[in-house]
């Protein structure tokens, strides 16, 4: 795989930032801080991690596959696919709004280029990505498919139906992140439901568990690099990936209050203060 060019990955993560906040704003709708949580993470994995066509077909043969199981972070998925290529970053401006393609979660039915399945149902992400997983095993497609699942999401029963399923049919071809923020909507997770050990808890599912900080585009690459070199061990790959709810913007930090609110005029104007923009505002 090339070495990554760090500087220019960590300069479209500003923009998706940017383009993060903007789109929240402009509809005061939408959940922006697990979405400027994770876009290091979206970045590294569309800009240089993953193989992907953006000419997008559903069946994706022959490349990577994604999957967003934590649908509401939606402006940071919309930003990346439209900052790579895959439909008019202009049509950024309609998030939320009537008749958009991009609605508050992911959907099908308006076949935005990207989307494989609708999800915001929290817990159902991981059982669609090792049915594709098992697919591409059939089909003799090498490539791997990745989900993304929120820390909260995961006191979802159907999660760990998922993980029993996919460690006793070997599928070593997937590769599940959890964004571990240590947050959710009505609070911190440690006090709506404790997690406890989640790696102790992966691994007792059959996982091999790889542990990253989501909010370095270095340690996140490496990790998920080796990651990559784990197919073929008869082991389903969980990616435990430490990020802050919020990261870039001073204010939204590390809080759960931003799980699913709007900046102000005077707050966007704060966070934008706090952005570099480097592609271009929509």
């Amino acid at each position: 795989m090339n070495t990554p060019d760090i500087s220019e990955l960590k300069k479209i993560t500003s923009q998706v930032r940017r383009d993060i906040v903007r789109m929240v704003h402009a509809v005061q709708s939408g959940h922006p801080g697990a979405s400027l949580g994770c876009a290091e993470y979206f970045v590294s994995m569309y800009f240089h991690l993953m193989k992907h066509d953006k000419n997008f077909n559903l069946q994706g043969n022959g490349e990577d596959l994604f999957f967003l199981s934590n649908g509401h972070i939606s402006p940071v998925w919309y930003s990346v696919l439209a900052r790579s290529g895959y439909f008019e970053v202009s049509e950024l401006a309609t998030f939320r709004k009537l008749n958009s393609r991009l609605q508050g979660h992911p959907a099908t039915e308006e076949d935005l280029p990207g989307i494989r399945i609708a999800s915001g149902s929290l817990g159902q992400g991981l059982s669609a990505a090792i049915g594709a997983a098992q697919a591409k095993k059939l089909d003799n497609d090498d490539r791997f498919v990745y989900v993304l699942m929120g820390d909260g999401e995961l006191q979802e029963g159907q999660v760990w139906e998922a993980a029993m399923y996919a460690a006793h049919h070997n599928v070593d071809n997937v590769i599940a992140s959890v964004d571990f923020n240590g947050q959710q909507i009505d609070g911190p997770t440690a006090e709506v439901m404790d997690l406890k050990d989640l790696k102790a808890k992966w691994q007792a599912f059959g996982w091999e568990v790889v542990e990253s900080n989501g909010n370095d585009v270095s340690d996140l690459i490496n990790t998920i690099e080796n990651a990559q070199k784990l197919k073929g061990k008869g082991k389903p790959i969980l990616n435990l990936m430490r990020t802050e709810m919020g990261q870039g913007i001073d204010f939204m930090v590390g809080t759960h209050k931003w799980h699913g609110v709007a900046p102000n005029d005077e707050q966007l104007a704060s966070a934008l203060s706090q952005l570099e923009e480097t592609l271009g505002d929509y």
